[in-house]
């Protein structure tokens, strides 16, 4: 492996190409999501001139995607502002007045879930039964008592079992599982819809943890996720407001649409490949063929940089990172990218000309009875289906019309987006006939749907702490390049941002925000004589 090591001179002197020269840093963000915007404002608003966003798609936003149907907007990336106190996506709503038309029905407190507080979750069986709402009431009491001990691992030190295999859904299976079967006041039939239950249950947490399963998911690092306190809300006018507000204070010439990047050479140490670069640039002036950063581009171009901030997802990362990066990036970060884990979380609008379901029913969960002592979460491919947790009947009519919203993550999500809509919007709706038992449900008028995991610029939804990895792998994946001993001489050549790179908002779009604004706060400081 080639050794990642600065040389000497530009360890102990971080701003030698910029501030030698007296000008402004050159300084690319790549992605306009909410991490790269979010880098982007802060430093033009800083005082820094030279920043340039590196865009491969035809849109800003990134896995933010709201989009407009009639009167409707519908979120096919993210949907929920988690949290209010001190979240800088909260006060940027609610400061700009894009919350005013949030009902009560689309704000949420305490632990969030997929569907509308309003009304009631139909739990149906795939006999075409309705679960007693009492005896899912018990159910969800037990399961939510046994999330919270899967929160203490982490927050308390407590050590993990071996059979636990320090993972979510192997402990949660199995002390739900333990506990429904020894309750002495639960019928066999009722025990056996509890058990059943389960596993519905873990496949809402698998969307919600964009998961392939709750199997995958870290015990030991699971409490470390952190929740902002306050209500949850949902932006009426669509979650891309956000984005447009970010970019507003940015010139439209700072942001390069369908501009993919190919790779990142960096290190100035590696003279030859810096030359050989370079030299593709004839009309390059001879201070930029000395440049410590040049990203080549796939039309060819190659721009100079004194510093890029990647802002692209752990799962172009995971895909590209050993062509994206020359030098290779450190044995270091590429552990950390590969133990981190990132999967698919995706949605299916069905839009009916009249609602087939009662006005206080707000979900429809599906419970598989076949499924009471099921291990696994992996179905083969022609019974991808499966894998769908539930459709949310999205609220208020009046907005969105009789629509329900289907939530299916992970490798049979990946199924879903290879077929056709046809074919999809067909057996949801056989689904949804054989739960409800009412053969008569018309097909829907209209499908809309994400496909988040096949897209090659985004590979994935959100990350998560996968099962041998932990808060320190974010941490090593966050660190800029090339190393250094102290933050204070680090060149930081290449800064990384995104949600994946924070520690306790990992998943979020605050924790996006935040984290392109904390990679802007270093430019910031190692700049501040400069900018003054």
């Amino acid at each position: 492996m080639q050794s990642c090591e600065i040389s000497a001179d530009s360890t102990d002197d971080p701003l030698s190409s910029g501030l030698r020269r007296k000008r402004q840093p050159r300084i690319v963000v790549i992605g306009a999501g909410l991490a790269g915007l979010s880098a982007a404002k802060a430093l033009l608003e800083s005082g820094f001139t030279d920043v340039t966003i590196l865009e491969a798609t035809d849109r800003i936003g990134g896995r933010v995607q709201s989009v407009k149907l009639g009167h409707a907007t519908f979120e096919l990336g993210a949907t929920w502002i988690h949290g209010s106190h001190g979240n800088p996506v909260y006060h940027l709503a609610e400061d700009n007045g894009l919350l005013e038309e949030t009902t009560d029905g689309e704000k949420s407190v305490g632990r969030i879930s997929l569907y509308s507080k309003n009304g009631v979750a139909y739990h149906l069986t795939n006999n075409g039964q309705r679960i007693p709402k009492d005896v899912v009431e018990e159910f969800s009491d037990l399961y939510n008592e046994v999330y919270n001990l899967t929160q203490e691992f982490f927050q308390r030190g407590k050590p993990v079992n071996a059979e636990s295999q320090n993972s979510v859904g192997v402990f949660t299976r199995d002390v739900v599982r333990k506990r429904v079967k020894a309750d002495p006041d639960d019928t066999e039939a009722v025990k056996r819809l509890k058990l059943a239950m389960i596993q519905q249950y873990l496949k809402v947490e698998s969307c919600e943890s964009s998961s392939h399963s709750m199997d995958e998911v870290s015990l030991s690092e699971f409490g470390e996720w952190t929740e902002i306190p306050g209500a949850h809300h949902i932006i009426p006018c669509g979650f891309i407001k956000i984005v447009e507000i970010l970019a507003r204070s940015i010139p439209e010439s700072v942001i390069q649409l369908r501009k993919p990047v190919k790779c990142i050479h960096w290190n100035q140490s590696v003279s030859k490949e810096i030359e050989r670069v370079a030299d593709h640039n004839s009309d390059l002036p001879e201070e930029d063929k000395g440049s410590d950063v040049f990203v080549e581009c796939e039309d060819c171009e190659f721009i100079p940089a004194d510093h890029v901030i990647v802002t692209v997802s752990l799962g172009v990362l995971k895909k590209r990172h050993e062509s994206l990066f020359h030098p290779r990036l450190p044995e270091e970060k590429v552990m950390a990218i590969e133990k981190l884990g990132i999967n698919t979380t995706d949605k299916i609008f069905l839009e009916f000309e009249e609602p087939f379901w009662s006005s206080e029913c707000n979900s429809i969960q599906f419970v598989w009875e076949d499924e009471a002592e099921s291990e696994s979460l992996t179905y083969p491919e022609d019974l991808w289906y499966k894998k769908i947790c539930s459709f949310d009947v999205l609220y208020p009519p009046e907005r969105y019309g009789h629509v329900l919203s289907g939530w299916i993550c992970g490798e049979e999500a990946l199924i879903m987006e290879k077929c056709d809509d046809e074919t999809v919007a067909e057996i949801c709706t056989e689904m949804l006939r054989k739960f409800t038992g009412n053969p008569n449900i018309p097909k829907p008028r209209r499908i809309l749907r994400s496909s988040w995991g096949s897209n090659p610029n985004f590979r994935g939804s959100y990350s998560y702490t996968q099962v041998g990895s932990s808060g320190a792998d974010v941490e090593k994946l966050a660190k800029p390049l090339p190393y250094a001993e102290s933050s204070k001489t680090a060149p930081m050549q290449v800064m990384f941002s995104g949600e994946a790179t924070h520690r306790k908002y990992y998943s979020t779009t605050h924790g996006a925000v935040l984290s392109g604004q904390r990679e802007a706060a270093h430019l910031i400081e190692m700049y501040q004589d400069l900018l003054q």
